[in-house]
This record gives structure tokens, C-alpha cells and sequence, in this order.
């Protein structure tokens, strides 16, 4: 157990760190007017005819600006992911990082796909939500909770934590497109 924010972070496997610490970082970038997020969100036709190429990595660095969404998805990071990458893919962090490009690559296309469906530019919060889910199937059977108010089995997680963003008033089309990457990932 860490005895400071720093040991902890210190912990922290180095995907999720540095995916973790991108998040953070453009979320306080944004917040403080520092950063024009035009730059940083997916579109094809900037990557393809201008060049674009960080948009394939950083529409995945943003979550939102601060708010309990946000916080929601940095902690699927802080503990799905990193359950993942220290345990499920215990010493192949290439792996896990290869789980990570295969899922992203899955939700890249899904604007361009879908164009009458209203995306949001960035996927994060959809790669996320990815984490949980193929953390939902590594254990099933785990006894969990959402918010510690409601128990179930983590195989019913995925599905809690939609109808929670419903009863919130958001959109679970990320949701749902984040269970869609990691069940593709995890079938295939």
C-alpha cells in the first residue's frame, strides 16, 4: 500500500501512468483555457489530407473537463486499467498496450461509419469504459458495487455503470461503444 500520492503514483504501471497522467494533464490544459481542444479531437479528413497524425492518440487523452463524469473515468483507469496491465497482463505490457490499440482502433472508425449519429470527437471516455468491461469478464464473479450503494457480480457492472449514466441525465452512446471495443477485443 503506498503511504503518499506520490508512492502511489510512483506505483503505477507505465501505460496507465502516462495514459492516466495525459488525461489529467488536458483536462487542467483545458480547463484553464490553455489549450484549443480543435487541435487535439478525431477527424479523418485532418489526419488523411493535412496530416494530422496525433489525433489517432490524443482524442484518446481527453476525458472532459472536471466534473464527476471525469472523475468516474480516471478511476476506471486508476482501477480497471490497472488491474489489467498489473495482473491480467501481468509482465507483457506490450500486450496490454496492443489490447489498447486494437480497442481504440475498433472506435476510431464509428464517426466516419455512423455520420447521422452524433459522436463526441474524443474517445476516451469510450477506451475506458472498455477497460471496464474486459476487466467485468477477466472476473466475473467478483462481488463488486456501484458507488457502494448497489452490489452485484462484476459480469453486471458494465451495465450498472449505463444505467447509472442514464439515471445522471449522459449519453451511454460512449458507454455502449466502449463495451462494444472490449467485447470485440475479448471474442476475438
Amino acid at each position: 500500500m503506498a503511504s503518499s500520492p506520490g508512492d502511489w503514483y510512483q506505483s503505477l504501471p507505465p501505460v496507465c501512468k502516462a495514459w492516466g497522467t495525459a488525461c489529467m494533464a488536458s483536462a487542467v490544459a483545458s480547463q484553464l483555457g490553455m489549450i484549443d481542444l480543435s487541435m487535439f479531437h478525431w477527424s479523418l479528413p485532418l489526419v488523411i489530407k493535412k496530416f494530422q497524425i496525433w489525433r489517432l492518440v490524443t482524442n484518446f487523452c481527453f476525458l472532459g473537463r472536471f466534473s464527476f463524469p471525469f472523475v468516474v473515468r480516471m478511476m476506471m483507469i486508476a482501477r480497471y486499467g490497472v488491474f489489467l496491465e498489473q495482473q491480467t497482463f501481468a509482465g507483457r505490457t506490450a500486450d496490454f498496450l496492443w489490447m489498447l490499440l486494437i480497442t481504440g482502433g475498433v472506435l476510431l472508425p464509428v464517426p466516419t461509419l455512423f455520420p447521422s449519429v452524433s459522436f463526441s470527437p474524443f474517445a476516451g471516455a469510450s477506451l475506458a469504459f472498455a477497460l471496464l468491461y474486459l476487466w467485468s469478464r477477466e472476473n466475473p464473479n467478483a462481488n463488486t458495487s456501484i458507488m457502494g450503494m448497489v452490489s452485484m457480480k462484476a459480469f453486471y457492472l458494465p451495465w450498472g455503470m449505463m444505467a447509472l449514466t442514464m439515471v445522471m441525465g449522459g449519453s451511454v452512446v460512449p458507454d455502449f461503444l466502449g463495451v462494444m471495443a472490449g467485447h470485440l477485443y475479448y471474442f476475438l
